[in-house]
């Protein structure tokens, strides 16, 4: 069982949201959405997931725990485990949360946490290549973010950091048939020079990225062979329209001043709650359907398979465990 104390909190500092977002924007193509909303939705969640993996390497870092990351998840494969402590397989389970009275309650009160469920989506529990000694750690990322236009204007208006994005459609980001997009041209519609980045696939999968300053009203081809385009990012915030066109796409994508999302997330901290074994979390949790109200949720997307946090085992001894393990095993 926790208690209040077996609660680690993490710092978080800005270089976090960076690395998330990089993950994301690489990811964007092959991530399965569970939760539901837009694809800047999926995207912050992504970043805010992806920061918290960062923290929880930095910290075992700064706490001298021995940790491996050769498995850990590349973006082509999303549900391969994060990192390795003492032979375990660990799938680090984050929990983003937004609502600035339960930050503001949370930072209180962190004991509040204890009555959360840890939760692991049925579908992802259920899938083949798990052990007997893989674990799930559960935490908890307390951080604001921008999820509507007014609310991004707002974060810019105050000179806060922001990475703005619009998503491309399947068409552009997953094509049904992998052919060369031909030569990509960019226009926008701006009074003013605009930087735009492009990212995308090649011929052989591998992500790439083109870098263009955007004069107004002139198309200017990008460089580079695209076979896919996930996403476009914008330095600043275009108050008129942007267009990309493909040949083999036909009709140019328009990107509208208001298709613009922010995927920055504000971070203020991050709280490693506790760990269970495969097993262990099999044989205690209960089915939470879909639609339920949590703590982290107001309703869930999927089925998932509910722990109560303070069913959890600690981490700080588990930390001790993995120390001592692999100083036998250097021995």
């Amino acid at each position: 069982m926790l208690s209040s104390i077996d609660l680690l909190r993490l710092p978080y500092t800005p270089d976090l949201s960076e690395g998330g977002i990089a993950y994301a924007c690489r990811s964007l193509a092959y991530t399965y959405d569970r939760m539901g909303g837009s694809p800047v939705d999926r995207m912050r969640r992504i970043a805010g997931g992806v920061a918290v993996e960062l923290a929880f390497r930095r910290s075992l870092g700064e706490q001298g725990v021995p940790f491996d990351v050769l498995g850990a998840t590349p973006f082509t494969d999303p549900d391969r485990y994060d990192v390795m402590l003492g032979g375990h397989r660990c799938d680090l389970k984050s929990f983003l949360i937004t609502r600035r009275s339960q930050i503001s309650q949370v930072r209180k009160d962190p004991s509040l946490l204890l009555g959360a469920p840890a939760l692991v989506p049925l579908d992802q529990f259920a899938a083949e290549g798990h052990s007997a000694r893989d674990i799930y750690l559960f935490a908890f990322f307390l951080a604001l973010t921008t999820p509507s236009t007014e609310d991004m204007k707002q974060a810019l208006a105050a000179g806060q950091p922001a990475h703005l994005v619009h998503p491309l459609p399947e068409g552009w980001a997953r094509p049904r048939q992998w052919l060369a997009l031909g030569k990509l041209a960019l226009k926008s519609e701006c009074d003013r020079p605009i930087s735009i980045e492009i990212g995308g696939q090649d011929a052989e999968r591998n992500f790439i990225t083109a870098a263009l300053e955007l004069p107004p009203r002139k198309a200017i081809p990008a460089p580079g062979e695209f076979y896919s385009v996930a996403y476009i990012h914008a330095k600043a915030l275009p108050p008129a329209r942007i267009g990309i066109h493909s040949p083999l796409q036909g009709e140019a994508h328009i990107v509208l001043p208001h298709e613009w999302g922010n995927i920055w997330v504000y971070g203020m901290d991050i709280w490693l709650a506790g760990w269970l074994a495969h097993e262990d979390f099999r044989r205690k949790a209960k089915v939470l359907p879909a639609g339920s109200r949590t703590f982290q949720y107001s309703q869930t997307r999927t089925r998932n398979l509910a722990v109560p946090v303070g069913e959890l085992q600690p981490l700080a001894p588990l930390f001790d465990r993995v120390v001592e393990w692999e100083k036998r095993k250097a021995e």
